[in-house]
């Protein structure tokens, strides 16, 4: 087996399709070399070697060989020799996963220092004080990724070596302080190891491989893979690469572009770079880098070969690129291109635009965008109506706003999440290790950084609120806050970040609905146009239909009546019933309630003008209106006449050990037909008035936890004896569905006879997944998580569907169903309905429509055009933004 490819000149022995072998770095580094861009040459050992390592915890055999067959190659193409004393050739041993990971994995440069090459290259480049610098950064970045001597111990003897000498920035330091300052890392890596620093290049080389490949499995990568659903069994190609340098002085650069704007989409050059610096510097906000466009005045020739190159780039790929560079001595090197993750407004944008530039087609356009990325368009933004007080300000990172509570640790803010607080990280700038902190505060601020920097990039790939750079904040662990112009936010304050505009805000500011784009719904229509799957809501108000409607969907899939009975007074009405010692007495409250949900399924029928609603009766137990605390008991018995005695027995009464699987639904319809009968009304009645305005409705009622056909049949006589007695009081008619909810194991697998008597099937897979799993939804964050992250489920069957279980069983319902009624109409309305890999799933079966809540429906609808695309053999690597 071969576990090494080279690249350099203009010949390279792999290319841009080679990512499951090469990683994304090193396919793009054999791509850009084969067009003949100017890259440093090197060599890539293969994802294969890393899994092999892993598996067997040691090199495979033969890759050695391979290496230092590819390294005196290496060494013939630059002229120069590793660990040569006079001319020592210096490498660079870079991660690169097939699916991009930034941040999550090791990076070390300037490999092959020691006391004696570091005098050649100060002597090769007439330059001590670069020469020092690059050895002062070598041991600290191999004596944290190899050695694993925490960081923090550099860090601080740097710090305290610029207080000493009274600069502010590394490059003050001059070739006798960093000659200082290296011994003193050596003594650090002594300390915490009880070794010396290595001195053999090839020691130092092997130890950074195996680094490498260690890192695909550090707890930060671990959680990305998990949070980004990157597969576990891919690994981590390694890529050995010659050495270029952008901090030689002021006639060389590092920096990190994009071919257009990651954060809006609009067609210009974007990007970060420093003077007289290394890539490190760029990503980490050590300095604060400038604007790309300065470069055009620093080094206008490499700015315009790096213009050049990145449209060349970007139609060569036809998308956004994200590239790092190097400028040597004004001579431009290309260190990198990927994909360039970008804010959801901004894939949006950049796929039409590609369209209209002729670059891609519609069909790419919408398989390259990621169905659950959609849900990002959906960010909140500043009420412009609101009075706001500007704490600070910063680079707007990544759009959208949010207000949480202050929190300076990552751990802390896992914990308070948690236990449902919301938060803002604030850190001076992240780092990878912050990820599990990032992924659970409602947005991050940061003092350090640019727009590139690890925090920018992590949070526009989460959809999370983001400023960075807001250089008058200090961020103090120990003062427990953070303070700006002498003005102290304790931790647990509240703050609001606005990532749109890069402002911090005073306490919590109220947040309006997005404005959605003519981009979107172009977008938007190109799916629809797609797809085959219908796309329902989830709605219960007027409000919720609206917005559902707005964006896009086709009706409405579940109308859970229950939760009109909480609104305002009715709830007295709706305990009154159940307090009611007789049918007539329930009668009586009923009829109170009748006219309140005759007027909201008017709403609602209004709102959906020409599209199906369904309606699902009364589902919940009585005993979830009634209160359980003894002093709301109290204050309710008095207000309905009742001992307080005779209340606590009802409740005790009405309380039951399983409730999910108790009295409820089709069976409190069946035990009170009175409450089918008084919202059967509401329902005709509502219709018959909205069809006089000139309403186009098409009611379907829904009977839930339907498990014997004999349930349905009675609940569907009392409908339709209800049904015509409206028609006949009105003198009008209007048609109707009548259908069922399938909860239960026993509705699937008798859905034959189910299907005699139904008209539609809606799956209400959130308690199907319960009753087949026999997993209580409440009660299983106490083990489901364990189970997730130990491969025992690999999804939480709650969010994704769990096909070989809950899916099998739903496929039969609908052959079943299907065969005994060929016009069946089949959908699903459980939370899954606006999951993408379960919407596909839901294709696939040959479901007519899946429901979803109002924000998920634009994520079901490009989800149902994937699925149909990749029917008829379309498939694009949507990119990850």
């Amino acid at each position: 087996m071969r576990y090494v490819y080279f690249f350099a000149d203009g010949h390279a022995d792999g290319n841009k399709d080679m990512k499951h072998l090469l990683g994304g770095k090193g396919a793009n580094l054999a791509e850009m070399t084969r067009v003949g861009l100017p890259v440093p040459p090197g060599f890539t050992i293969t994802t294969e070697a890393c899994r092999a390592y892993l598996r067997e915890g040691h090199l495979p055999h033969g890759l050695r060989e391979e290496v230092e067959q590819a390294l005196r190659q290496l060494e013939s193409v630059r002229g120069r020799r590793f660990g040569d004393p006079q001319d020592p050739l210096l490498v660079s041993v870079r991660s690169g996963a097939a699916l991009s990971m930034p941040g999550m994995m090791d990076t070390i440069l300037n490999l092959g220092f020691n006391d004696r090459t570091v005098t050649g290259l100060a002597a090769q480049a007439r330059n001590p004080r670069f020469a020092y610098d690059c050895y002062r950064r070598f041991i600290q970045m191999y004596g944290g990724v190899v050695l694993r001597v925490p960081r923090e111990h550099f860090e601080q003897r740097l710090q305290a070596k610029k207080r000493a000498r009274g600069v502010s920035h590394d490059t003050e330091l001059d070739a006798d302080m960093l000659r200082e300052l290296l011994h003193e890392y050596r003594a650090i890596v002594r300390e915490h190891t009880g070794h010396d620093f290595p001195d053999d290049p090839q020691d130092q080389l092997w130890g950074a491989i195996e680094a490498v490949f260690r890192s695909w499995n550090t707890e930060r990568a671990i959680h990305y893979r998990r949070v980004h659903r990157v597969p576990e069994d891919l690994g981590t190609a390694v890529n050995v690469q010659s050495m270029v340098f952008g901090n030689l002085g002021e006639d060389s650069a590092t920096g990190v572009a994009f071919t257009r704007d990651p954060s809006t989409g609009e067609k210009r050059f974007f990007g970060e770079f420093l003077l007289n610096a290394q890539g490190e510097d760029v990503v980490a906000g050590i300095r604060d880098p400038l604007p790309i466009v300065a470069l055009r005045e620093r080094l206008p020739q490499a700015y315009e070969e790096l213009v050049a190159t990145c449209r060349r780039l970007e139609e060569h790929y036809r998308d956004l690129q994200d590239l790092e560079f190097t400028v040597e001595h004004s001579r431009l090197y290309m260190l990198q291109t990927r994909a360039g993750k970008r804010t959801a407004q901004a894939a949006v944008k950049i796929a039409v635009d590609l369209v209209d530039e002729g670059l891609i087609t519609p069909r790419e356009a919408v398989l390259r965008m990621a169905p659950e990325d959609l849900v990002h368009l959906l960010h909140r933004r500043i009420d412009p109506e609101a009075p706001v007080e500007e704490l600070a300000r910063g680079l707007p990172a990544s759009p959208g706003a949010a207000a949480g509570r202050v929190v300076l640790d990552p751990d802390e803010a896992v914990g308070r999440a948690e236990v449902g607080d919301p938060v803002i990280l604030v850190r001076q700038e992240t780092s990878p290790d912050d990820f599990h902190g990032m992924v659970a505060a409602q947005a991050i601020l940061t003092a350090r950084g640019g727009m590139t920097s690890h925090a920018a990039v992590v949070a526009r790939g989460m959809g999370k609120p983001c400023v960075v750079g807001a250089k008058d904040i200090d961020v103090d662990p120990s003062a427990q806050g953070f303070s700006i112009h002498g003005r102290l936010v304790a931790k647990g304050e509240w703050i609001t970040v606005d990532g749109s505009e890069g402002r911090v805000l005073v306490g919590c500011v109220p947040t309006v609905e997005p404005q959605l784009s003519e981009e979107f719904h172009r977008l938007m229509s190109w799916a629809d146009e797609f797809r085959r799957l219908g796309v329902r809501t989830n709605a219960d108000t007027p409000e919720d239909a609206r917005r559902g409607r707005a964006f896009g969907a086709e009706g409405i899939g579940l109308c859970r009546t229950e939760h009109m009975f909480f609104e305002g007074d009715r709830i007295d009405a709706v305990r009154e019933m159940i307090l009611a010692p007789d049918v007539e007495g329930r009668r009586r409250a009923l009829a109170k309630i009748q006219p309140m949900q005759r007027a909201d399924f008017e709403g609602i029928f209004e709102a959906m003008d020409g599209y199906p609603v369904t309606i699902r009766s009364l589902d919940p137990p009585l005993h979830e209106f009634l209160p359980a605390d003894p002093r709301e008991i109290e204050s309710l018995a008095e207000k309905m006449g009742v001992t307080a005695d005779h209340l606590r027995a009802l409740v005790e009464r009405l309380r039951e050990a399983n409730p999910m699987l108790g009295h409820r639904g089709c069976r409190l319809g069946l035990s009170h037909p009175e409450i089918t009968e008084v919202q059967a009304r509401a329902i005709f009645e509502a219709a018959v008035a909205s069809q006089r305005r000139g309403v186009h409705v098409y009611p379907e009622i829904m009977i839930p936890l339907v498990g014997h056909v004999e349930e349905l049949r009675r609940q569907r006589e009392v409908i339709d004896r209800v049904a015509e007695e409206v028609f006949g009081e009105t003198g009008e008619r209007v048609q109707y569905w009548v259908g069922t909810m399938i909860e239960l194991p026993r509705a699937c697998v008798t859905a034959d006879a189910i299907a005699e008597e139904a008209e539609f099937f809606s799956f209400g897979t959130n308690d199907l997944t319960q009753t087949v799993l026999g997993i209580s939804r409440d009660d299983a964050g106490t083990f489901l998580p364990f189970y997730v992250e130990t491969g025992i489920y690999g999804d939480d069957p709650f969010q994704t569907i769990d096909e070989e279980g809950v899916g099998r069983l739903v496929e039969i319902a609908v052959r079943e169903g299907r065969s005994a009624r060929q016009d069946l109409k089949v959908g699903i309305c459980g939370e899954h309905g606006g999951d993408p890999r379960s919407v596909i799933f839901c294709h696939r079966i040959g479901l007519d429509y899946v429901s979803c809540s109002p924000y998920r429906v634009p994520v079901a609808r490009l989800a149902a055009a994937h699925a149909a695309l990749a029917e008829v053999g379309e498939r694009i690597e949507a990119v990850a933004v």
